[in-house]
């Protein structure tokens, strides 16, 4: 059996979301939980083969199962449907707008489940269901800090209360770059090598900045200056810079942070009176899409270092040769 999700989605949110047609509606089937992301299409279960079956996963009815069924009997039927609505499933989704059969809507009203419709193909039904699924019940967490997005890059800013992650943020946003969310993170893992950064719901759009207060970006700087979600391609650690303290300057260390067991790119940026984040920060975002695109400018810089002393060195070697 599947490991069932610490979060959940009702199944009335379901139904908004596919605008699904409720043919009958269990008592209270509008909270019904759903808590796998997994979906089943119940051919096996239609002639009584019920090993393995997880009645907590949502059964899909399509063109196969439904050709079956029209082949039989109303009492064979009627069987497979009592077998199969006997089980505490959470609902069925009829596909292709067709119409249920009597005994489906008989077993039903027997076992009082619910029984949906939808307009869609039953393949493009259940990617589509999955995949929201897998959003909505994925593991999150919830982290201090500000995300924005560089150039298509969603950077994580990081770093102790105070050290200018608000402040920088509000300098990207004036440099045409956009606002995901201030002070709180909500963080995702949409894939195992995949994060999604969004902003709680209460606070969205919204920004605080010492000596002035919070600020609404969308209404300050319009609808381009913020987005719903971004996915996390860079973490930055911004902290006050520390005199002695050793910082990579050739960039040739691949440092990671471990965000909901994804590991995602990092680096550390130390802050000073005179240095223009904002700038530093664009850079880095740049750099670390140069990186996914398979070009490393300290891998590039410290070849040609190379190229340069073997080059030097060999020469030397020519000229004590012909001495």
């Amino acid at each position: 059996m599947p490991v069932e999700s610490l979060y959940s989605v009702s199944l009335e949110k379901l139904i908004q979301e596919f605008n699904l047609e409720v043919l009958r509606g269990g008592r209270g089937y509008e909270r019904r939980a759903i808590r796998t992301e997994d979906v089943n299409r119940p051919g096996l279960q239609l002639i009584g083969f019920f090993d393995y079956f997880d009645p907590t996963r949502i059964q899909v009815l399509g063109k196969v199962e439904t050709t079956y069924l029209s082949g039989l009997t109303a009492e064979a039927r009627r069987a497979c449907f009592d077998s199969l609505l006997a089980q505490d499933i959470p609902a069925v989704v009829i596909t292709r707008e067709m119409e249920p059969f009597p005994e489906c809507m008989e077993m039903a009203e027997k076992y009082d489940r619910t029984i949906l419709r939808t307009q869609e193909t039953t393949s493009s039904f259940m990617s589509a269901l999955i995949a929201y699924l897998r959003s909505e019940l994925s593991p999150r967490i919830t982290r201090h800090g500000v995300l924005v997005e560089i150039y298509g890059e969603g950077i994580l800013l990081l770093g102790e209360s105070g050290v200018g992650k608000s402040e920088t943020a509000i300098e990207l946003v004036k440099r045409g770059h956009r606002l995901i969310a201030d002070d709180a993170v909500e963080i995702k893992r949409a894939s195992d090598k995949r994060l999604i950064g969004t902003a709680p719901e209460l606070i969205r759009h919204y920004i605080e900045l010492r000596g002035i207060g919070v600020i609404d970006v969308r209404r300050l700087f319009g609808m381009s200056a913020i987005k719903e979600a971004s996915s996390i391609d860079l973490v930055v650690n911004l902290e006050q810079w520390k005199d002695g303290a050793m910082y990579d300057r050739l960039g040739l260390e691949n440092l990671y942070s471990t965000i909901l067991d994804v590991q995602v790119p990092a680096l550390t940026v130390p802050v000073k009176p005179g240095r223009n984040l904002a700038v530093i920060i664009e850079v880095a975002a740049m750099n670390n899409r140069h990186k996914k695109m398979g070009y490393n400018a300290a891998l590039e810089f410290t070849k040609q270092i190379n190229e340069h002393f073997d080059q030097a060195m060999s020469q030397q070697m020519e000229a004590q040769e012909n001495l």
